[in-house]
């Protein structure tokens, strides 16, 4: 991953929810249809270093179709303005015919009738036993009641990491539970470091993460099973109430209202950071491979919960394609050749298929093995306590209300109850159902 870009490997979010509102409907008119191109097109994200994208657009011209479908175009869309892109073009039938994107964005675009579903593309892949190689869980949140509204391809998760040398400084253990995380984050802090880096200043998600995340680690969450918002049940108070003692006690930093991921970056990279969570390859991010910031096992709540927050970035196909079969077959191809992307350690999250992961140039980080083995097992998206994505899981991504609750509450401004009833209220302003 490029250290210097947010981490932008499951995008459901920046502003999301803003940029549909400015952006054209689907019902626009105008431009040229993709039917009258004879070629399907494959946008792609800039997922990491330009290495990626480079191998991705390899893959894709290696392509060789079957007779009487398509040859396919790649094309890279930057994360800027990336949702106005992809409306705009859609909305005047110059859109993709296949794409990655933000983790949520198939679902908005299914919303508005632009998405095609990928049950084909799940039945090939179970004639040619990729299917099977599906890790457990992955696969299952895609399925809504019209069918799959597209194919995970990578996983990133948010994992818990510490720095050995600064633990040792603090004669601190590394945390295994809710009581401990505040032990270990007392020392630190007496000992000169941050006893638990977040933050969540301009453009940084991180701060939103860990509290949905320490909601799952307790049997929370921000809905129900069926879907409907419910921040204020007790384990999502409780959850709250434990973050602000960290901040009450200083072990988060004061000035993690307004950390962005560079600053939480120099933290772990000057060894200031003493145990947080962040985004997977932590060590690579911030270049140091010393072996000195290693994954931590995933906490324990006080009930006993595990749960650790994961977001599934997938490939999406669309009802605009010059040839629906030809959109189908290339996705199955593609899907089939990801792999050369670990094998040339490309990718700095983790794979959805069982034979990448084990293949030796994933294995040889001992910090992948341990989330894949650890974390992956438990792993939760933000639709818990359901199972199920959806569009609303961008507009809590993106929107403004999560951001003013974590600012809140890494600001110690309010009770718990208070925030999260301040929250679920901005939440369900927005929400479209």
């Amino acid at each position: 991953m490029n250290p210097s870009r947010t981490a932008f490997t499951r995008r459901g979010f920046l502003g999301l929810a803003a940029a549909a509102a400015a952006a054209p409907t689907l019902s626009a008119c105008g431009g040229s249809s993709s039917s009258s191109r004879n070629s399907i097109e494959f946008w792609d994200m800039p997922w990491a270093t330009p290495a990626y994208n480079t191998a991705a657009k390899k893959i894709t011209q290696s392509y060789v179709p079957a007779s009487g479908d398509l040859r396919t175009n790649y094309q890279i869309i930057q994360w800027n303005n990336f949702y106005q892109t992809f409306s705009s073009a859609i909305a005047s039938k110059t859109g993709p015919a296949v794409s990655t994107g933000a983790g949520f964005q198939a679902f908005q675009f299914e919303q508005q009738g632009a998405i095609a579903h990928a049950d084909n593309v799940i039945d090939a892949l179970k004639k040619n036993g990729q299917y099977d190689d599906f890790l457990p869980g992955v696969l299952e949140p895609f399925k809504s009641d019209n069918g799959y509204v597209a194919v995970p391809w990578q996983m990133d998760m948010r994992v818990f990491w510490y720095r050995k040398s600064l633990l040792d400084k603090a004669d601190a253990a590394v945390p295994t539970d809710w009581p401990s995380l505040l032990q270990a984050g007392k020392a630190l802090k007496k000992a000169g470091a941050i006893g638990f880096c977040t933050g969540s200043g301009a453009g940084n998600n991180i701060g939103n993460h860990f509290l949905i995340a320490m909601m799952l680690n307790n049997g929370g969450g921000v809905w129900t099973p069926d879907g409907h918002v419910d921040l204020l049940n007790d384990r999502n108070v409780e959850a709250v109430e434990f973050v602000r003692e960290l901040v009450s006690n200083g072990v988060i930093d004061p000035g993690a209202v307004s950390y962005t991921t560079n600053n939480m970056d120099a933290q772990w990279k000057d060894k200031q950071a003493g145990f947080g969570l962040y985004v997977l390859g932590l060590p690579q991010r911030v270049g140091d491979t010393s072996g000195d910031i290693i994954a931590a096992s995933p906490l324990t709540g006080p009930h006993g919960d595990k749960a650790a927050l994961v977001f599934l970035n997938n490939i999406m196909m669309y009802k605009n394609t010059p040839s629906q079969s030809s959109s189908e077959a290339f996705l199955v191809y593609y899907l089939g050749r990801i792999k050369q992307l670990w094998q040339q350690n490309l990718m700095n999250s983790l794979p959805v298929f069982k034979s990448i992961t084990a293949l030796p140039e994933f294995t040889k980080d001992a910090n992948n093995v341990r989330i894949l083995k650890e974390y992956q097992p438990i792993a939760k998206t933000s639709a818990a306590r359901g199972t199920a994505l959806s569009a609303n899981l961008a507009v809590l991504d993106g929107g403004q209300a999560i951001n003013q609750f974590t600012q809140t509450v890494l600001g110690g401004k309010t009770d718990a109850k208070s925030a999260l009833r301040t929250f679920q209220s901005g939440l369900q302003s927005v929400i479209t159902s």
